[in-house]
């Protein structure tokens, strides 16, 4: 078999990093097409042995990349094709039927309630992906609440196909001496309480919650903020304005993998936490809080599908706290009064290991490619919640 994986950019975020991990585990030979941004997770691809393609698309009304996508589409052979994110899942699905290609997939990674990656979710929005949608065979969930929010929209349960995200639990387990060697590097105390937040720099992740709870703890406690975005500035103000601006390290994106670059990756900032502090109230899975427990720490967050189908046991250290600063104020005092606990990974963790993952996809994969039914309609009368 030979796929063609489409995401509409490469730089390091969740999908992105996700695919990665993945195309290092499927045992079938795939390329990759971005539409926009080669950035470090472009480069990580390549180091991999994957073939990159940059389409270079100029915005969401390019129209003039559709010719080119199908055209990369049908000089490539491809039998199957494979999309990841809005704007990839809509152009990749046209290209591939326009190149002959009827084994689609396409990964929904962060369909919410309200938003969709970052940004609000509208009439014309849900409309495009519906119409999108009708071109591919199965869109994959990755977890059973985003599937259950594409049934609401009107997709047909027969077409979704929960599929995890997963994570690599040996990356993640807890180093002792990786912990050590960060905090030098980031200039964080020994015996500091460290709160950490990985995600992007959106206004929906609620970081700011995060700041302002730093400001109710004690001064041994920092905050330690993991990823990039356009938020960057107004948290860093907020900050100065709450009093902690000296206590909040921001490390910017850092990849799954360091792969060379300066300065430690995600694995190894992991480790330098004491906890993981999630007050984001909408996630699609909850990719931080799954690695944090891989790595054995404990958890507060606001949303974790990823948990939500699991018993509580799975995941004892892990603990639903409303997004607000009072509660997360009490809720990270309760950790750093309770002391350290063993650094073990969570039974949670072990659930969404990588492998299980790429084992549910192939399977996907092979229905993709064996369906030779009619079209399945989107069904009569439903209509998007």
């Amino acid at each position: 078999m030979k796929a063609l994986h489409i995401i509409t950019g490469l730089g390091v975020g969740g999908a992105e990093q996700q695919l990665r991990l993945l195309l290092r585990h499927l045992p079938v030979r795939c390329d990759v097409v971005t539409l926009t941004n080669p950035g470090s997770v472009a480069a990580g691809l390549t180091a991999d042995g994957v073939r990159v393609t940059h389409l270079g698309m100029a915005g969401n009304r390019d129209l003039a990349a559709l010719p080119r996508l199908a055209r990369i589409v049908r000089r490539g052979r491809y039998d199957l094709v494979h999309t990841h994110l809005y704007r990839a899942c809509l152009y990749g699905r046209i290209a591939a039927r326009l190149a002959g290609v009827r084994a689609v997939v396409a990964t929904e990674h962060s369909l919410g309630d309200s938003q969709m990656e970052g940004r609000p979710l509208t009439a014309g929005v849900r409309g495009l992906y519906l119409l999108g949608e009708r071109l591919g065979r199965t869109t994959v969930a990755v977890s059973p609440t985003v599937a259950e929010r594409l049934s609401r929209w009107g997709v047909p349960t027969p077409r979704v196909a929960v599929v995890p995200n997963g994570i690599d639990l040996a990356r993640f387990a807890f180093d002792p001496a990786a912990r050590h060697r960060t905090r030098e590097q980031l200039g964080l105390p020994a015996g500091a309480f460290v709160v950490g937040g990985v995600g992007r720099l959106t206004p929906g992740k609620r970081f700011d919650v995060l700041i302002h709870a730093l400001a109710r703890l004690p001064a041994d406690c920092r905050l330690l903020l993991v990823g990039g975005g356009a938020e960057e500035d107004a948290l860093r103000r907020t900050a100065l304005r709450a009093g902690v601006a000296d206590r909040v390290l921001f490390t910017g994106e850092r990849p799954y993998v360091a792969d060379g670059s300066p300065g430690p990756d995600l694995p190894a900032l992991t480790s330098a936490m004491d906890v993981l502090a999630a007050p984001s109230p909408e996630e699609a899975f909850g990719l931080a809080v799954v690695e944090a427990l891989a790595a054995g720490l404990p958890v507060r967050y606001a949303s974790c599908p990823a948990l939500q189908d699991l018993p509580p046991e799975a995941a004892p250290r892990a603990v639903r706290v409303p997004p607000d600063v009072d509660a997360y104020a009490r809720a990270l005092a309760g950790v750093r009064a309770a002391g350290p606990g063993p650094r073990t990974a969570a039974e949670a963790a072990h659930h969404y290991c990588i492998t299980r993952s790429a084992a549910r996809l192939m399977d996907v994969y092979a229905s993709a490619l064996a369906s030779t039914s009619p079209r399945v309609p989107i069904q009569q009368g439903a209509s998007p919640s």
